[in-house]
């Protein structure tokens, strides 16, 4: 990921659950704000085993 997001999946899990509690309402509005692929991110989590869910706006 080319946008200044940390490349290791725990620390972009950290980064992107921060950011979405803190910042953003939707994954999508987090990723089109730091020019992420929604579609890139949910693929570097699912490695991990985390995947995104809506109602609580985090990866768990």
């Amino acid at each position: 990921m080319q946008n200044g997001l940390p490349k290791d999946p725990m620390i972009l899990l950290s980064v992107a659950n921060t950011k979405l509690r803190d910042y953003y309402p939707t994954l999508d509005a987090l990723c089109e704000d730091l020019g992420v692929s929604k579609k890139e991110l949910e693929e570097k989590l699912e490695q991990i085993g985390y995947e995104y869910v809506e109602e609580e706006n985090q990866f768990v």
